[in-house]
């Protein structure tokens, strides 16, 4: 008689049928959703009999997707990249670009770093790293051309650029993050400040760096007056007006996240109009908002069907207990996981690779640090449950930055290579390599001292 197979056998093998798919080239969310669907008829069948299983596999993902995503945090995706967009047609691009310019300029590789310091600020508007990267290669890559920069670093420094957006808030993917561990929003965006800065800063040391061993690198930018640096800042200031309303909404009680992205889209609209922004250009920023947002959703509508099927089959908690009672140090084991995320990230883009891991990884990370309701003191990691979701979050993100630069499918690279058609893939990833160096060491600095995320976060709620 064959054995019947247990529901953690069953998800084992969806779940490696899946990866499959995804490595053949598969949509994510196509894999995601199928492997599900697939995984519940199974368990179901085996518990109530085909045809029921069947039947009821099917109203599960007819209300499952609905029933998640009509949630107010899914609502702040939207308007973040909408004020992205909006941001690109009231020039606040080009002024931010020429800011930096002004102000940073005179530094070895200093259109670099007027290009990784620009770009952060335009993180601060943007919450699509790829739609940072794909503006600042109009803007920035000829800018560096011109005064001799070479093609590869150019472009180089713009794919990784881009990457900043991805921690600075207002960010899709720390929403994304939050909303599938169940933690604050707020609480993650904040805590994603002060480490989107300090990688912007290790990035532009990074470039000081080489051209100041490298003269041929990228000369310096000199010449311009006091006046003329101040006189860019009024150009600039919707940048620090999101943050404030970020800010003041969050920490101030007097609005939700949703409510801040609304209302710093507002503000980005009103200057897009003052600027001159055109209908067509309006209507061609909500379409591309649409669209992308249209993106998101269908990937987190086929993850959630899979991620029912996985609580079915006790598959998360299956994992934690192994890897909680794995006889070696803790932190060996986060930096074998995120290795696993390095390997991963070769193969699939950032928000699906997050989707599809974090209902099994995230459970176990926090049975490593000893639960949700566990003090600092007696943690694995020296910090309580709710330290520990957000300090982990940040890391997988940054993780999720390095996989944007990362070959084969640095979706970065290939999105300059594409805004850019002189400028050939291999070139941008050549350049991009120095800085994969560099989010290494940033990411092992994240973890080494765990305050550069947790500190701000930590100065206004317990955790």
């Amino acid at each position: 008689m064959t054995p019947t197979l247990s529901a953690l056998d069953i998800a084992i093998i969806i779940t490696t049928i899946m990866f499959v798919m995804v490595v053949l080239g598969m949509r994510v969310a196509f894999a995601a959703a199928s492997a599900g669907f697939i995984g519940l008829v199974w368990i179901l069948s085996t518990k109530m009999g085909f045809e029921k299983g069947v039947l009821v596999a099917i109203k599960m993902a007819g209300t499952i997707p609905h029933s998640k995503v009509s949630t107010l945090a899914l609502s702040l995706i939207p308007t973040f990249i909408l004020i992205g967009y909006l941001a690109f047609y009231a020039g606040l691009t080009k002024a931010v670009f020429q800011a930096a310019k002004k102000w940073v300029g005179w530094l070895p590789g200093g259109m670099g770093v007027a290009t990784i310091f620009s770009t952060a600020g335009f993180a601060a508007v943007s919450g699509a790293s790829v739609a940072t990267s794909a503006v600042f290669a109009r803007i920035a890559i000829p800018e560096m051309l011109k005064l001799g920069y070479s093609k590869s670093f150019s472009a180089g420094v713009v794919a990784a650029g881009g990457t900043l957006a991805s921690l600075i808030p207002p960010s899709a993917i720390l929403v994304i993050y939050a909303i599938i561990v169940e933690q604050d929003v707020g609480t993650l965006l904040m805590a994603g400040f002060i480490p989107g800065i300090f990688s912007a800063l290790i990035y532009a040391s990074l470039v000081v760096g080489l051209a100041t061993f490298n003269k041929d690198l990228g000369p310096p930018v000199k010449g311009f007056t006091w006046g003329e640096r101040f006189r860019t800042l009024p150009g600039i200031t919707p940048i620090f007006l999101v943050i404030g309303i970020i800010f003041i909404c969050i920490y101030g009680g007097v609005g939700t996240p949703t409510e801040a992205g609304a209302l710093g889209a507002a503000i980005i609209l009103l200057m897009a109009l003052r600027n001159g922004m055109k209908w067509n250009n309006f209507k061609e920023a909500l379409m591309e908002t649409a669209k992308l947002t249209v993106v998101i959703f269908t990937v987190i509508w086929g993850v959630l069907l899979y991620v029912r099927f996985l609580g079915f089959a006790d598959l998360p908690d299956a994992f934690a207990n192994w890897l909680s009672n794995l006889d070696q140090n803790p932190m060996i084991t986060l930096v074998l996981i995120l290795l696993c995320y390095a390997l991963l990230g070769m193969f699939m883009d950032a928000i699906g690779m997050l989707l599809l891991t974090l209902p099994v990884v995230f459970p176990a990370i926090i049975a490593l640090n000893g639960g949700m309701d566990v003090e600092a003191v007696d943690s694995a990691f020296g910090m309580s449950g709710t330290g520990c979701a957000i300090w982990f979050g940040i890391i997988v993100v940054k993780m999720a930055e390095l996989c944007l630069i990362t070959p084969p499918i640095g979706l970065n690279c290939f999105v300059v290579a594409g805004v850019r058609e002189d400028i050939s893939v291999q070139e941008v990833f050549k350049g991009a390599t120095p800085f994969f160096i560099a989010d290494a060491l940033t990411i092992a600095a994240l973890i080494a001292f765990p305050g550069i995320i947790l500190w701000l976060p930590g100065q206004l709620f317990d955790i």
